[in-house]
């Protein structure tokens, strides 16, 4: 270690250095709106649900002469 004060004819003197620049950097939320288009196709198809429908007919038919049975006469 040197002791300066031994050097008295040395008086003090004061040098300044460029400035030194520290970057800090500090980052908050923008809010950026992104616009996404969406398309909604509706679709639409024929599908065969069967639908049952009867014919109805109706007829009489007679029977000639029931065996068996008394009073009637076949």
């Amino acid at each position: 270690m040197y002791d300066y004060d031994c050097y008295p004819q040395c008086p003090t003197k004061t040098v300044y250095d460029p400035p030194v620049q520290i970057y800090r950097d500090f980052y908050h939320p923008q809010i950026v709106q992104v616009i996404r288009p969406v398309e909604i196709v509706n679709r639409h198809h024929c599908v065969p649900c069967p639908q049952h429908i009867y014919s109805y007919s109706e007829r009489d038919e007679w029977v000639k002469g029931v065996g068996g049975y008394k009073g009637f006469e076949g």
